[in-house]
């Protein structure tokens, strides 16, 4: 137990002194924040405008619009603490990668303690950072909704946030850590990172609509974790926002707006479920997890 505290200790304040580090690991939320602001959100929220115009018959238009921005910052922020799940980790595990390639980590194998060990240490630390920047990024959301006069996030909500922003960062921390097994410098897992950075936002379905893209983008990305990890979160973060906002509005309305957005997701006309999408998520985890302790306790110090 004290190596393992230890290793989590050195690489949270290794990530914690590397202010470059720290800046890159959050400037795709940058980004999406960037791009929510400039063009992306308000065409969101018109279209949802739009959409209760057409359906809803004669509507308080002023109310349909606060709604609507509600509803798109709800969405937003969903995305954004899934974004930080895993570009936060991703850095976070690329600390195992520099130690590879400046030889530090041989100490560790030389060591009197079970490799496992070393997974969990450089795991666990990915997950404390990450989730604390998603804990962090929560506080300041709830904070700028509470000052403007938006809405806030009951209590319950809270606690089903938080309870996803732990199995988010464990299943990318465990898949970030089984592939950066396979990459030997630190300048290949930076063009990881840079591609990873630019892509989460497709790939969770978050700088354009499930709906938006093809068929057979849809199929592929249904297989990822990262898209039901957004699903789940931006369900339980726009849950109060999406009854209030299409109230008095057939449930058809709200559920194709739902699947469009990306908020459910479905396979051959039948919605996965909360419970199965949880399991999934913990169960690539698991999976990432035990192939990673596998291939450490039968690598050689030779191979280092």
């Amino acid at each position: 137990m004290r190596a393992t505290g230890y290793l989590i200790k050195r690489n949270i304040l290794l990530y914690i002194r590397d202010r470059t580090a720290v800046f890159f690991s959050l400037l795709s939320m940058v980004i999406v924040i960037g791009l929510m602001m400039l063009f992306l959100g308000n065409m969101n929220r018109d279209n949802i405008v739009d959409l209760l115009n057409h359906y809803g018959g004669v509507r308080d238009k002023k109310l349909d619009l606060q709604n609507a921005t509600n509803l798109i910052q709800a969405w937003t922020i969903g995305g954004l603490l899934v974004v930080n799940s895993l570009t936060v980790s991703l850095t976070m595990i690329g600390l195992m990668v520099e130690d590879e390639a400046k030889n530090r980590i041989a100490s560790f194998y030389v060591a009197p303690m079970n490799r496992s060990i070393i997974a969990i240490g450089y795991v666990t630390a990915a997950m404390i950072m990450a989730g604390f920047m998603c804990i962090l990024t929560l506080l300041i959301a709830q904070s700028y909704l509470y000052i403007t006069g938006s809405f806030v996030f009951t209590i319950g909500q809270i606690g089903r946030i938080l309870c996803l922003i732990v199995a988010n960062v464990f299943v990318y921390s465990s898949i970030l850590f089984l592939a950066a097994l396979f990459v030997r410098s630190v300048s290949a897992w930076s063009a990881l990172g840079t591609i990873m950075g630019t892509l989460v936002g497709f790939i969770g379905a978050i700088y354009l609509p499930m709906g938006m893209l093809p068929k057979a983008v849809q199929n592929v990305l249904k297989c990822l974790p990262v898209l039901h990890g957004t699903s789940l979160m931006q369900r339980v973060c726009t849950k109060f926002v999406l009854e209030k906002t299409f109230f008095g509005l057939p449930k058809e309305v709200s559920s194709e707006y739902q699947l469009y957005m990306g908020i459910t997701v479905e396979y051959k006309e039948k919605f996965f479920s909360t419970g199965f999408q949880i399991a999934y998520l913990l169960l690539c985890g698991i999976i990432a997890l035990s192939i990673s302790s596998i291939l450490l306790k039968k690598r050689t110090l030779k191979e280092r």
